[in-house]
């Protein structure tokens, strides 16, 4: 088999890279380790930027977004029991963010994707990418039926997150590994409950840090710092309950309507980057080049920003023949990778407590929650990295 791009993995940035390009003219296969159904089920939240919601809206893909989607203006940081808006929009030049699930983003490109008869390979086995360094790179894998197939492709995309292939098909001695691992993780909840704030609420505690978020009207997304190594049967309902009391206690009389939790599970705080993010013909797009701390939203943001990039790169070759975009593909992702990096680790500093610190510590966290909440050139400063910066500004 024959194809101008072969794509490794069916995420949001593969997909999203597959509707792009599509919409270029350009030929493109899709392969998943999975199953059309596992990937359109997967629960995750998703905070979209506005350029995220804008490249949607232009790529055709927005429309179910635009009806079902949650738009904020703003955010709470809550901290001494009590809330302090962040004006996202009036601090960022009207700018908002859009909360929408993201396997229901995934679920829109899927569709989108089929519906254009566009293939995707779902429940392949044994991806393998070839011949990286040369003219013809190729993808040798295993298809739903077990048989062996070959992929020659012009250029090969690894979007398929942290513990896929892609990454380890880079040599060793060409590739660079940045990373911190954090003390603490996030014990994440949905909660069919009524919500508490129209607005996202971040909450610093000496208990820990806690999130509360809208999915949907009658459906809550909660968080709670614990133990990276804790495990979900170790926190009964009431014991989380009484966790979010706490944390998110004050003299302004919030407090969460409690209600049926009906999924549990444990999310570990690392940040990590690649560099540089391509090889030969092997591009890499999204979690299989850099992780972030989910405390800044930026996770998803950052695939579309690569793959938004990388489309407009392999655009210029096969419309005018040129690879100075395709060549300067990493240090242009990276830019951007770097500014949201730091954005998600002073977020995550800011309002996690560090059990292993001195008080003084946890003064200076609260110090710098208060210039936040009290300066407007810090408070625009959170606003516009929150709701995500233009292109032309990394």
């Amino acid at each position: 088999m024959r194809t101008q791009v072969g794509i490794i993995g069916a995420g949001p940035a593969g997909l999203l890279l597959a509707h792009l390009l599509q919409l270029q003219g350009i030929e493109s296969v899709v392969l998943e380790t999975r199953s059309r159904e596992e990937i359109e089920a997967t629960l995750r939240a998703g905070v979209l930027e506005q350029g995220t919601v804008n490249l949607l809206d232009e790529a055709g893909v927005g429309e179910r977004m635009r009806r079902e989607g949650l738009p904020h203006q703003g955010v709470k940081l809550r901290f001494d029991g009590q809330s302090h808006r962040i004006p996202l929009s009036e601090l960022s030049g009207g700018r908002s963010i859009m909360v929408y699930a993201q396997h229901e983003l995934i679920r829109d490109l899927v569709k989108a994707r089929l519906e254009r008869g566009g293939p995707i390979q779902f429940e392949v086995k044994e991806v393998s990418p070839l011949d990286l360094d040369t003219r013809l790179p190729k993808l040798r894998y295993r298809d739903r039926a077990g048989a062996a197939q070959e992929l020659a492709c012009d250029y090969i995309a690894g979007c398929d997150g942290f513990h896929g292939v892609s990454r380890s098909a880079i040599p060793a001695q060409r590739r660079r590994e940045f990373k911190r691992v954090y003390p603490f993780g996030w014990f994440g909840l949905l909660v069919e409950a009524p919500a508490a704030s129209e607005e996202l609420i971040y909450a610093y505690h000496e208990r820990g840090f806690a999130l509360v978020s809208t999915r949907s009207p009658q459906i809550q997304r909660l968080y709670l710092q614990c133990d990276p190594n804790d495990d979900a049967a170790n926190w009964p309902d009431d014991r989380i309950w009484q966790e979010l009391h706490q944390r998110l206690a004050g003299s302004d009389g919030l407090r969460l309507a409690e209600g049926r939790i009906f999924q549990k599970g444990v999310i570990a705080m690392r940040s990590f980057v690649l560099e540089p993010m391509q090889y030969g013909r092997l591009f890499l797009a999204g979690d299989a080049a850099h992780i972030v701390p989910p405390t800044g939203a930026k996770g998803l943001n950052l695939a579309v920003a690569d793959v938004r990039v990388l489309a407009q790169a392999l655009a210029q070759f096969y419309g005018a023949g040129r690879t100075d975009l395709l060549d300067a593909y990493s240090a242009t992702a990276l830019r951007r990778v770097w500014r949201a990096e730091h954005f998600s680790w002073w977020m995550t500093s800011m309002l996690h407590y560090f059990h292993d610190e001195a008080p003084f510590h946890h003064r200076l966290q609260l110090a710098q929650l208060r210039y936040v909440t009290s300066s407007r050139a810090a408070a625009t400063m959170l606003a516009e990295n929150y709701v995500g910066l233009p292109l032309e500004q990394i």
